[in-house]
């Protein structure tokens, strides 16, 4: 039977059969549907009951809103003295929970008594409702709480006698730390369903949904591999619409239902980048372009030991940080994952945040990750006392995601930055980041020019090499990607609303181009560019002279 199990499940059973771990802390993807051995889906807490507690003589479960319920084993229950006295139980928190440990403390009574030995088991549901962290300061209440349930993996009045409980709960971070960091308590992380469980379940809904499956319900592990992160609660959701609809799932559908299903899943947390442009669309870089598509060939080889872990884009601003990583999406053909702001004004919900994305990442198999203004983003080693140590929290927990060597072949990370100095040291090293690209304006007048007529041919302005001395004396240098692109948007309109020739329009403009950024800031964000990069082959000939 474990064979079938998820391996949550198989690692969960074998701690408490050998008797390692009787107190199990179930987080992650816990709010999801779970295929059960009846042949359908549930819910987590179904399946604890069905497929591992089966055995159990007494099971009862206790949220805030329901109180204490007996799962089953209730005729056993009622002959509890202090159940017959009372034949209620309370419902706030401390005086449910102290009840629980009452009656757990009767059936190892009766055990050392020898009169009888039951097989207990308790489910606590949103466990973070009743022990969450401390807002800054000490809370009795919560405390207390938080002590009296991790007694219950600790204290022998609990683990002398066959009792198990589950505390579930979302993400680590949104718990107290005394029950986190207790070393008695197993903590049992449920992932997103991988391909092969995706398979089982699809397999099962097929009869319930053929004409949703069409095609697929020939081939269910095809379609568990083309939803790789979709939860199956969302699966079975849009399974449900199609087969109403009586519209058959076809292949040309699944990357946008696989998008939509997933940044949904994630809560806004995440976007995906899709882009029908190639490296072919940037002009010029070719030295980054060889590399980057050098890697794209490991990647789709499965040659993974030459593969980097993360690249790091910096160069000012308007240099095309975010384009380069759209053409990188639509040339490598893997998703492409943007974080968006996971920030929280709650105490743990931010940590929280970043556990549902990491989850998220592992589940999509083979995904770059993409951190604009990572600078921003990632945190700071040393705690600020303006944020209660959340950056240092942030930088920890991404610092350990990043460096992870399970990532290697499957997570290659993007961080983007006008401003690489600000990002940690320790972010940027190697094992983290191995390939430091720098984007950078154009070097010389003439580059200038090359960039304005390659970005204006897409608008099908033509300017030849030739009409280059036309504004030689008025082009300027360390123009941006940025810049030209909203060049060229004016050459365009005066065109349309003139009639002028391309050429005539741009000597109009550029009589009047001021840089957008100030120079003193732009040669400071070029030089930490030359010097951050990785490999002085990807800096032009002309910025070598910047190198410190």
């Amino acid at each position: 039977m474990s064979a079938m199990l998820p391996n949550w499940a198989v690692e969960l059973t074998n701690l408490y059969q050998s008797g390692a771990a009787s107190q199990f802390i179930v987080y992650g993807n816990i709010r999801d549907r779970i295929l059960l051995p009846a042949g359908r889906l549930g819910s987590l807490q179904e399946f604890l009951l069905e497929t591992l507690l089966p055995r159990f003589d007494v099971v009862l479960s206790y949220d805030v809103g329901n109180g204490i319920h007996v799962e089953r084993g209730g005729a056993l229950f009622a002959n509890w003295p202090y159940f017959q006295e009372h034949s209620t139980f309370p419902r706030q928190p401390r005086e449910a929970v102290e009840t629980l440990s009452h009656y757990f403390r009767y059936c190892g009574n009766l055990q050392r008594l020898q009169q009888t030995r039951h097989q207990v088991a308790c489910i606590v549901k949103e466990a973070n409702l009743l022990a969450p962290p401390l807002q800054g300061g000490f809370d009795v209440e919560l405390s207390a709480l938080s002590v009296l349930l991790r007694d219950w993996a600790v204290e022998s009045a609990f683990t002398t006698h066959p009792l198990a409980t589950f505390l579930l709960v979302e993400n680590l971070s949104d718990l107290n730390p005394l029950l986190v960091n207790n070393p008695r308590a197993a903590k049992i992380k449920v992932e997103l369903p991988p391909p092969e469980e995706q398979a089982d379940a699809f397999r099962t809904l097929a009869a319930s949904y053929p004409l949703a499956f069409g095609s697929y319900a020939a081939d269910p592990g095809s379609l568990a591999k083309q939803l790789a992160g979709a939860t199956l609660g969302s699966v079975e959701t849009l399974l449900k619409s199609r087969e109403y609809e009586q519209a058959p799932l076809e292949p040309q559908d699944l990357v946008r239902l696989k998008k939509r299903i997933v940044e949904n899943d994630s809560a806004g947390l995440i976007e995906f980048v899709e882009s029908a442009r190639t490296l072919d669309d940037i002009h010029g870089m070719e030295a980054a372009k060889r590399w980057l598509r050098q890697d794209i060939s490991l990647w789709r080889n499965n040659d993974v030991a030459a593969l980097p872990k993360g690249y790091l884009l910096c160069g000012p601003v308007g240099t095309g940080k975010s384009f380069l990583v759209e053409c990188l999406a639509g040339e490598a053909g893997v998703p492409v994952v943007k974080l968006k702001n996971f920030r929280d004004k709650w105490v743990g919900s931010t940590e929280g945040n970043l556990e549902r994305i990491f989850r998220l990442l592992h589940a999509l198999g083979r995904c770059y990750v993409f951190v604009d203004e990572a600078d921003q983003t990632l945190g700071r080693r040393e705690a600020s006392g303006n944020d209660s140590g959340l950056s240092g929290r942030v930088y920890s927990m991404i610092a350990e995601e990043m460096g992870s060597s399970a990532g290697r072949g499957r997570i290659l990370w993007i961080l983007a930055s006008s401003r690489p100095d600000l990002i940690e040291v320790d972010l940027k090293r190697p094992g983290r980041v191995d390939v430091k690209i720098p984007l950078l304006p154009a070097a010389t007048p003439e580059d200038s020019y090359q960039l304005i007529a390659a970005l204006a041919a897409a608008r099908a302005l033509d300017l030849r090499a030739g009409d280059f001395d036309f504004v030689r004396d008025n082009m300027p240098g360390l123009v941006t990607a940025g810049a030209a692109e909203s060049l060229v948007s004016k050459m365009y309109r005066e065109v349309k609303t003139s009639g002028c020739t391309p050429i005539t329009a741009l000597v109009r403009i550029i009589k009047d181009y001021r840089p957008p950024v100030q120079p003193a800031v732009l040669e400071q964000q070029i030089r930490l560019a030359v010097n951050e990069a990785s490999d002085f082959g990807f800096v032009p000939e002309e910025f070598l002279q910047w190198l410190a």
